[in-house]
């Protein structure tokens, strides 16, 4: 029987499961939403790795939170920021290493639709075709 391995998403907040693999918060912050207080439901035991570069930046966060970008603006401007060199190699790293062991991608947002690890999933998939991705 082939074992498939996959790059999953999940929210920060669920139950760390044996399939998750490596967990990547791909959170700028760990806070609440002013963005200074410590999100106390978030430990260091929700995440294996803080890849803080695949976070939007917190200009980008702000105008999305604070103050009412829409998410067809939010997507187009954070698709144009993970365009860096430097998030492409990061992003391809973590593409090509889900072909050997489980990845999982995690941030506060419970819908995938609206999370900005849906792009960048979607991006690892144009980076790695042969990926598996996974929403939990």
């Amino acid at each position: 029987m082939e074992v498939i391995m996959a790059l999953f998403t999940k929210c920060i907040l669920s139950e760390k499961e044996v399939g998750d693999g490596i967990r990547i918060s791909v959170m700028s912050k760990h806070t609440l939403n002013d963005g200074v207080t410590a999100d106390a439901r978030i430990s260091n035991n929700s995440y294996d790795y803080h890849c803080r570069e695949l976070a939007p930046s917190l200009g980008l966060i702000g105008d999305y939170y604070k103050r009412g970008l829409s998410w067809e603006e939010f997507e187009f401007r954070f698709h144009e920021e993970i365009k860096d060199s430097s998030i492409q190699i990061v992003l391809k790293e973590i593409a090509t290493r889900s072909l050997s062991e489980n990845i999982t991608l995690m941030c506060i947002e419970k819908e995938f639709q609206f999370c900005h690890r849906r792009i960048l999933v979607e991006e690892c998939k144009r980076l790695e075709p042969r990926i598996t991705i996974e929403h939990h």
